[in-house]
């Protein structure tokens, strides 16, 4: 049976505990909503398979811990890292102002050789909730403006964006390879039969 290489893209979701990220990876993977999410001890690690502009891709979405304890073991994890999603809470402004940090530390960790390059998307989530919104768009634009970031307000809880979000990730590592920006076959191949299995699958990785 025929046999091809399938790119693995590797991205990396980070932002303060409780913003939503683990909601959003299952949202995006698995299509499910759950009340019942506990903080990511370490990380969570799911794969999806999609097709983007005609190119199969596997999709490697690591959600990392939010706690501040977690942090310090980023460069393991950071490193090889493709793209990086950025996730605040419109209902905590506390959660929007701790963006720049989350940036830095991602770019120390993963001693990114073209910091002004390197391909972020911010999510603002929990759109659902937006009569009790803390963020400003206007403060949102501002922000972004500094950094020339894509920007999605999202629901992991009603699935609003979600989708349209995690494909915006895909587009923008294939255009920054496109122009050769970035290295090709992003972080590594990995071999899938021609037919890949439609369920996506998930591991998780529990560290101390």
């Amino acid at each position: 049976m025929p046999y091809s290489k399938t790119p693995l893209l590797k991205v990396l979701i980070l932002g303060d505990s409780s913003v939503g990220k683990t909601a959003l990876m299952h949202r995006y993977v698995q299509e499910v909503f759950s009340t019942t999410y506990k903080n990511t001890v370490g990380v969570d690690i799911s794969t999806k398979n999609i097709e983007v502009n005609g190119r199969r891709i596997a999709m490697q979405i690591w959600d990392t811990a939010g706690q501040e304890r977690f942090q310090a073991m980023g460069s393991a994890f950071y490193r090889g890292a493709d793209c990086c999603i950025l996730v605040y809470d419109i209902t905590n402004r506390s959660s929007f102002n701790s963006l720049n940090s989350w940036r830095d530390e991602f770019l120390i960790q993963a001693n990114s050789q073209d910091p002004h390059k390197f391909p972020f998307i911010v999510l603002g989530n929990k759109v659902d909730l937006s009569s009790h919104r803390e963020v400003p768009l206007k403060a949102v634009y501002q922000w972004l403006n500094l950094y020339d970031m894509p920007y999605f307000e999202t629901s992991a809880k009603d699935g609003i964006s979600v989708n349209q979000a995690f494909e915006a990730v895909a587009k923008r590592v294939l255009e920054l390879e496109d122009k050769q920006e970035i290295g090709d076959d992003f972080t590594d191949s990995i071999v899938l039969n021609e037919k890949p299995k439609t369920n996506p699958s998930s591991s998780k990785c529990s560290c101390s």
